[in-house]
């Protein structure tokens, strides 16, 4: 991340500049050299490792950006009117959610918000069932919902009952009179979600994407907010 403060107790650009001699004495075949700037670079690490779990982070970081990127277009495509917000929102706010999932509800009031407060902001929510069963009932249910023009109302109402029981699904469908969607067309969609979550590395619900970021779990309404002015100045956190 650009703004980020150095390490404590050093900085950035010295240990990049460490590793850099050490790549010039790799290069020349300087035996001497390699060897010194290896020495170099291992007493500095001993005596800065704070650096290292900042390292491993931003490299993190920049796969995830470089992933997103790549699968920018599926990612943010909603599946009919599985979104909400501006439509041609400067910023794209996805999610991969589960209607069982309790982390998923608890985030719900978050997107909410930001969309409230937010006229700019596009919401894309995309179906993820790993919970078993009666989420993969409820993300057909939805998709259904999504292909008649009814997401929103069902998504709220769905969460609103708490885990998505039978009892629920059935309670929701027939209050917003919602059809069964076909079985190929919620194959198809389910199959691509899972896939794109899969590429993502995504290890949860709720998995939100922001810009270029990669956000794991009920991060809350202030990550989110910052992760969305972060990628509305054009930022990234590949570092």
């Amino acid at each position: 991340m650009a703004n980020e403060a150095p390490p404590r107790g050093g900085s950035l650009s010295g240990w990049k500049g460490a590793l850099v001699a050490a790549g010039i004495g790799i290069l020349i075949g300087g035996g001497a050299m390699m060897a010194a700037s290896g020495h170099f670079v291992r007493s500095y690490l001993l005596e800065h490792p704070e650096v290292l779990p900042e390292a491993i982070d931003r490299l993190h970081a920049r796969e995830a950006s470089q992933l997103v990127v790549a699968n920018r277009a599926a990612i943010e495509t909603p599946f009919a009117g599985a979104w909400a917000g501006a439509k041609d929102g400067d910023v794209t706010l996805v999610e991969f959610f589960d209607y069982a999932c309790t982390f998923c509800r608890r985030s719900n009031a978050d997107v909410d918000r930001l969309l409230k407060e937010d006229p700019k902001l596009k919401v894309v929510w995309r179906e993820w069932p790993v919970l078993g069963p009666d989420s993969e009932a409820a993300a057909r249910a939805s998709l259904a919902a999504a292909q008649a023009g009814k997401f929103r109302p069902f998504h709220d109402s769905l969460y609103a009952a708490g885990r998505p029981t039978p009892e629920a699904l059935q309670k929701a469908q027939a209050a917003f009179g919602i059809a069964p969607l076909t079985p190929d067309a919620a194959k198809a969609e389910l199959g691509k979600n899972y896939q794109l979550a899969n590429t993502l590395r995504a290890s949860g619900t709720p998995t939100f994407v922001v810009g270029d970021r990669i956000f794991q779990g009920a991060v809350g309404y202030d990550a989110l907010k910052g992760a969305i002015a972060e990628a509305r100045r054009g930022g990234s956190s590949a570092g």
